[in-house]
């Protein structure tokens, strides 16, 4: 049962007493695009370096920008699917850092005026004790990527690759709502999981196209927020986890031994589990924002808002309600089912041709596709590209809640059918598997095979 977190649940314990963890993240999120955000240079990754680039992603000379429309498409379904207030007028600004791989010098960038205001995402914590935890956003702007530096390929020297530079990405700020690593890694999960529906980005946090910014900070209960740690560029959920815990318990040893905690850009080494200082932060008034001269404010009518909400697919969180309600799932089954958009689609064809009336015949379907199906496919692999159909599926599940054969029997149809997708009341009818309870029948297969 899912219950409602009034209050924090999580703290840690030091010489002093109890300490409260707050955690905050910056998600940048590569949108899923033909094109990069100011250029029509491809957004393909896995090419040879610097063959996806475009003058103006190299700042040369009188090169401007043109804004991608698709990229302003893809920002407001992600502000809708997660409850925010689309700004129907939003400006492009100028964020000022210097580094190798950011040819203009500069960042275009969104502060004052973002894409998205607000916004949240609710989120189940736990497995045995499940709870509810509400995570608000500041907001969701668009900005372009920079480029990558390669350290590896030259003795003292780097390279630049910029095929990344100038990708449109969305960066999905949250309020520093969440009080543990274990609740930091369900939002992100969930996050996960919501890109992927409404398909404006992969999420694919391992190839890159999905990176964590982490901002951790402790507190006695009651007290103001303290000074804020960020861990930077981070690209994995179980190491975000890791980095919450180590940093938090770091920063009570520091405070309670009469230390400051400064507010530093750090990297989290998961193979020693160190927090190392990379830079200090700045703030907002150090990068110097200004609108960018070469772009006009963005401005969106209702009728632009609109043909994206038509578009809206069923929210992952919509989808897991409906199949506890109308399969009868438990929470932790809607969940796994609602995770990939094809699963869910494949969970429901097979429901559909279902040709059995009978109580928690859904539930079995979802036991089946979880249990088995899972098991057997290769790590990495849709459920679009397996031979098995849902309606296959269908015909396996009936035989076995139609008794016709036992649950270990249908496994072994199961990897009969795998490869070929063949019919499993072929299989049944030419290898002799059906069931037989009948005294009479049961006597005369017994004669059959045993006497002589």
């Amino acid at each position: 049962m899912v219950k409602e977190v009034t209050k924090n649940i999580h703290r840690i314990e030091g010489k002093t007493g109890l300490w409260e963890v707050i955690v905050g993240l910056e998600m940048h999120a590569q949108i899923a695009s033909q094109s990069k955000l100011f250029s029509g240079a491809s957004t393909r990754f896995s090419r040879n370096p610097n063959t996806q680039v475009a003058l103006v992603d190299v700042a040369f000379p009188g090169m401007l920008p043109v804004l991608n429309k698709e990229c302003i498409r893809q920002g407001v379904k992600t502000g809708l699917g997660l409850q925010g207030s689309i700004q129907k007028r939003s400006v492009f600004e100028r964020k000022s850092y210097f580094y190798p791989d950011l040819p203009q010098g500069y960042q275009i960038s969104q502060f004052f005026f973002p894409l998205v205001l607000g916004g949240h995402l609710d989120v189940s914590v736990g497995q045995k004790e499940v709870y509810s935890r509400r995570v608000n956003l500041e907001r969701i702007h668009l900005e372009q990527d920079a480029g990558k530096r390669v350290h590896d390929l030259f003795p003292n020297k780097s390279a630049l690759d910029l095929n990344r530079a100038g990708i449109a990405l969305m960066e999905i700020v949250t309020k520093p709502d969440m009080r543990s690593a274990e609740e930091a890694m369900a939002f992100l999960r969930s996050l996960l999981v919501l890109l992927r529906h409404l398909r404006t980005c992969d999420a694919n946090m391992k190839g890159g196209s999905m990176r964590v910014d982490v901002n951790v900070s402790v507190r006695k209960e009651g007290d103001p927020l303290g000074a804020h740690v960020e861990l930077k560029n981070m690209h994995s959920i179980k190491f975000i986890g890791q980095a919450i815990e180590a940093e938090s318990q770091r920063q009570v040893e520091a405070l309670e031994n009469g230390e400051n905690i400064d507010q530093n850009a750090c990297r989290f080494n998961p193979k020693t589990g160190g927090i190392t200082v990379m830079y200090a932060t700045e703030d907002a008034a150090d990068y110097r924002y200004f609108p960018d001269p070469d772009i006009p404010p963005v401005e969106i009518d209702d009728s632009f808002i609109n043909a994206v909400k038509e578009e809206m697919p069923e929210l992952p969180n919509a989808m897991v309600a409906r199949f506890c309600k109308d399969y009868a799932l438990e929470r932790y089954e809607a969940e796994i089912l609602s995770e990939d958009k094809d699963v869910s689609r494949f969970f429901e064809q097979a429901i559909l041709v279902l040709k059995v009336q009978k109580e928690g015949a859904a539930r079995e379907m979802a036991l089946w596709i979880i249990g088995e199906v899972f098991a057997r496919m290769s790590e990495g692999v849709s459920i679009t590209d397996i031979a098995l159909t849902p309606e296959r599926l269908a015909q396996l599940v009936a035989l076995v809640l139609n008794g016709s054969v036992s649950r270990a029997i249908g496994k072994s149809i199961l990897d009969k059918i795998w490869q070929s997708n063949a019919n499993p009341e072929d299989i049944v009818k030419f290898e002799g598997l059906e069931k037989i309870s009948d005294e009479e029948n049961l006597c005369q297969w017994v004669k059959e095979k045993v006497c002589c």
